[in-house]
């Protein structure tokens, strides 16, 4: 079994022995940096470290590599850490037979070539000194400084637990709370994890399932909402090749099929955007980007037979923002473009710092190629996400165990790079009950690769995944205390707390007075978060037989009648009941439309009904248009000059005992007569009231509403419109 160490950015899977044969046609898929001789650096390391004043030979493409990337680092830390490592792993043998020190060397150099800064490769090159040989973990610090510290204690505590099935929660449970301290926590875990399935072959055909199982499950999950594509496509490849060794072959014998082709589709059509873009003044590099083993058998599913442009895709990179843009516009111009295919991902990134532009583009034999348009620094980090970004501390003057002046948490370290998804996992991971619970959970959670982001009427926002509900967002924003949420605003409209949220979405929560509140049951439905899930099914446990759905509060009566339950009669010829109308059919009974309820001074409409009737409208009262569209003669109504009207109120509230009084008594000193009311029974702890009100004047309907709305537990009033009951909303 081979135990290369190669570029990450060109994977080359190392795989069972029934799969090697499938090695060879990965290097297609990109230029790649020399093959580094293993056993060379295992010779170079018995040879032991050399001359103080120089670099030893074995870290020389680690340095190559970095240097690429920071060409004004300090490369003293990198030779004092590999001496320090070489002498301390001397005579540790890894079990594909090489010296130990090729292991953190390997490491090292797959972070080195994503461009991870010197402090981050110190602490990989030192990454298993501490739990495999007698230095101390303050040895290391007095050394390196206390940040190289740290970080190798992180990896260091995510050692100490075996990978057998039983210890898997409460490893990833470390590696969470490593990960959330410091990403690069993560980053080298990761880097670790690849040169160790790399070299998987060595081990028994069990084991090596297992590894990969967890490797599908988790890691590769958090290496892509991390955003370093170039280790996760590489894992999903190895992985793929372990799992699943005959589609493995069968992708692999379409790769090498494809590449044996003479003619190059993708190749074609990169040489015309060359010519298009050098034509428009548009300095940029096209490239080939093939696919890698795991897109391609995913391509195959999904379109049945390939074609020659589906095996890649075209990567355009230019120097500014402005410019992705600027390239959109005239390949769409000069080319067939396929719309539904666009994608902006640099005005929306992804939650893992992606951003560019997807497109695509037809040839004219049908062959769709899409294409990928991004700045060379949107590639960095789209290849190496939280890598790219370096020493998310290196602003700060704080030991990394020390918490940040302005950070109220007890020593926990405010991370800049840290998103939304990883504090949430942090949070959660801390409620989850059990091992159990928290290791499937964690799965769920990591297999959700979309996020969302909802506004707060505060003008704060909320990150969730994509699909969460009203529930979810109650929970992510109130934590436990949305036990007591009744319901929500969605873009200023009510709405059940089963709504499903889309990106963008403006969310008011109405919470409720109560702090004996409980949650529904029927609420897990509707919950796709961990903490959402984790925080109601914890209070049903500690509840047994609460969480049913909630009675009609005491106090109310559904239906409640007052006199004259009929709020609309007609009156004398041209007067109602409840105001004084006018029409242009002299004599004729006029009736107020229940269904729009219309008052001084709305614009108003008549329509003739059976019986010489004249009903009246509002003129946006959606049966207007209705009857309008049915060719039925309009009539002209106008107010006369009293200012007496009925009108017909809704009033949303949440249950509570004494509610129903509280109301009345609100209409009754706003000068309001309750003509009617109805209370409707509770659903999701809300309550609806319609009343039917006769005022002796119109002008007070705003005040009226005012002080129902002011009533504690009323959220919303509003005037009746035309509803059937299969479109009534909440």
């Amino acid at each position: 079994m081979s135990a290369e160490a190669t570029n990450p950015s060109t994977p080359v899977p190392v795989v069972p022995t029934a799969a090697k044969a499938a090695v060879a046609p990965a290097t297609v898929r990109r230029k790649s940096r020399p093959r580094i001789d293993l056993r060379r650096l295992g010779r170079a390391a018995l040879l032991g470290p050399a001359a103080r004043d120089r670099l030893p030979d074995a870290i020389g493409h680690v340095v190559e590599a970095h240097r690429a990337h920071h060409p004004d680092a300090d490369l003293e830390p990198l030779r004092r850490a590999y001496v320090l490592a070489e002498s301390s792993h001397r005579g540790q043998m890894r079990k594909s037979g090489e010296p130990y020190i090729t292991h953190p060397l390997a490491v090292t150099l797959i972070l080195a070539e994503l461009g991870a800064e010197t402090t981050t490769l110190t602490a990989s090159l030192l990454h298993d000194t501490v739990e495999d040989t007698e230095v101390t973990l303050d040895q290391v610090g007095e050394q390196f400084g206390e940040e190289v510290r740290y970080l190798v204690d992180g990896v260091t505590k995510l050692e100490k637990v075996d990978y057998g099935a039983a210890a898997e929660p409460e490893t990833f449970r470390k590696m969470l709370v490593a990960t959330g301290s410091d990403v690069r926590v993560m980053s080298i875990k990761l880097a670790d994890r690849l040169h160790n399935m790399r070299t998987l072959g060595v081990m028994r055909p069990e084991k090596q399932a297992r590894i990969a199982g967890v490797t599908r499950d988790v890691l590769i999950p958090l290496a892509e909402r991390l955003g370093v594509q170039a280790l996760k496509t590489e894992l999903e490849d190895l992985v793929f090749a372990i799992l699943h060794p005959e589609e493995y072959e069968h992708t692999r014998e379409l790769i090498a099929r494809n590449a044996a082709r003479t003619a190059d589709p993708l190749a074609e059509v990169a040489d015309e955007m060359r010519a298009v873009l050098r034509e428009a003044g548009i300095t940029a590099e096209v490239l080939t980007r093939p696919r890698h083993f795991v897109s391609v058998h995913r391509v195959a599913r999904k379109r049945g037979q390939l074609r020659g442009t589906d095996f890649g895709r075209l990567l355009v990179l230019v120097g500014e923002d402005a410019d992705c843009y600027g390239v959109l516009g005239e390949l769409h111009t000069c080319m067939t473009p396929v719309v539904s295919e666009f994608k902006d991902f640099i005005a929306v990134p992804k939650f893992n710092l992606y951003q560019s532009l997807h497109t695509a583009v037809a040839r004219p034999d049908g062959q769709v190629v899409e294409v990928l348009i991004r700045t060379h620094q949107m590639h960095k980090v789209a290849e190496a996400g939280v890598v790219a970004l370096g020493n998310p501390y290196a602003s700060g003057t704080a030991a990394p165990d020390d918490p940040a002046p302005d950070d109220p948490a007890d020593g926990e370290r405010a991370d800049p790079t840290r998103p939304g998804w990883l504090s949430r996992l942090l949070e959660w991971q801390q409620a989850a009950p059990d091992p159990d619970t928290f290791w499937s959970t964690l799965r769920e959670d990591l297999a959700q690769d979309r996020e969302i982001t909802v506004f707060r009427p505060d003008g704060g926002t909320l990150g969730l995944p994509e699909g969460a509900s009203c529930v979810d967002a109650a929970y992510g924003q109130y934590g436990e205390d949305a036990h007591a949420c009744i319901g929500a605003r969605v873009n200023g409209r009510l709405a059940t707390l089963s709504t499903v949220l889309e990106d963008g979405d403006t969310v008011e929560l109405l919470m409720g007075q109560d702090p004996a509140s409980e949650p529904s049951r029927e609420w897990l439905e509707h919950a796709h978060t961990p903490a959402a899930r984790i925080a109601i099914q914890r209070w049903l446990a500690t509840h047994p037989g609460g969480g049913a759905p909630a009675e009609e509060p005491a106090g109310y009566r559904a239906d409640a009648d007052f006199p004259d339950r009929h709020a609309y009669e007609t009156g004398p010829a041209g007067r109602t009941q409840g105001a004084d109308v006018r029409t242009d059919r002299p004599g004729a009974a006029v009736r107020l439309a229940g269904c729009c309820t219309p008052v001084p001074p709305d614009e108003i409409t008549g329509f003739p009904v059976r019986g010489g009737v004249v009903t009246v409208h509002r003129v946006e009262c959606a049966a207007v248009a209705h009857m309008k569209s049915r060719g039925r003669t309009e009539i002209g109504v106008r107010w006369g000059e009293s200012t007496a009207c009925r009108v017909t109120l809704v009033a949303e509230s949440f249950g509570r005992r004494g509610l129903l009084a509280d109301l009345t008594e609100a209409i009754a000193l706003a000068g309001g007569d309750i003509v009617s009311a109805t209370v409707e029974p509770p659903s999701e702890q809300r309550v609806r009231h319609t009343y039917t009100l006769q005022l002796p004047d119109a002008s007070g309907l705003p005040a009226l509403m005012r002080a129902m709305r002011d009533v504690p537990g009323v959220y919303d009033v509003s005037r009746t419109r035309h509803q059937t009951p299969a479109s009534r909303t909440p």
